[in-house]
């Protein structure tokens, strides 16, 4: 029977949010990152991995706010 793994954590602002993925490896625990910006397209919520202009600063914040999880996460 196959789970669905779920995020360790997840950050958003406004459109833009961050999937953080705890991940067990040989060498200990190695997290990784998807961005994505969230949309609605047919009265369905669509994501998708391209970012505009405009958006770019709020990537920004958000990959920030992610890396300072995942530092604070290593701390503890």
């Amino acid at each position: 029977m196959n789970e669905k793994k779920k995020p360790a954590h997840e950050i958003r602002l406004g459109t833009i949010k961050a999937v953080i993925w705890k991940n067990e490896t040989e060498k200990g625990i190695r997290f990784g990152v998807t961005l994505t910006r969230i949309y609605k397209a047919d009265d369905a919520w669509k994501e998708s991995t391209s970012f505009g202009r405009d958006d770019l600063q709020v990537v920004a914040k958000v990959a920030d706010l992610a890396h300072t999880w995942i530092f604070e996460q290593k701390a503890a």
